[in-house]
């Protein structure tokens, strides 16, 4: 599986969620993205038997990662690389989510994750039609 798709990958922020099952249908294995949809994909298969196997440091430690908690929240990760030295950090310690509303100026270090709401398209079209 490996060989087959590494000519196609391209960074795990665009690349898809991939489980590999093996033939008996007895694991499912996150082999790409698993803070990205393939975590759930594992555990979704277990309804079908399938032990799922989480290797994400954040999910074997039953802790939150910045990934999941954007989604949960409904954000978009703006600075992608701090979330691996924020998801460390939510190994070893609670990480407070502040929310800031606008206009402000924010400064961050680069440990910090900022994350973006996402527009929801019907809303964005209504406040910008003449």
């Amino acid at each position: 599986m490996v060989r087959d798709i590494a000519p196609l990958l391209n960074n795990k922020w665009s690349d898809p969620a991939v489980v590999v099952v093996d033939s008996n249908l007895n694991f499912a294995i996150p082999l790409l993205g698993g803070h990205h949809g393939a975590n759930e994909i594992a555990r979704k298969l277990s309804e079908l038997g399938a032990v799922p196997v989480l290797t994400t440091a954040t999910e074997v430690h039953g802790k939150p990662s910045v990934e999941g908690i954007a989604d949960r929240l409904g954000c978009e990760i703006f600075n992608k690389a701090s979330t691996v030295a924020v998801n460390c950090a939510l190994l070893d310690q609670e990480v407070e989510v502040l929310e800031v509303k606008g206009p402000r100026i924010v400064v961050v270090d680069e440990d910090v994750s900022v994350l973006i709401r996402k527009r929801q398209e019907s809303a964005w079209q209504e406040s910008n039609t003449d």
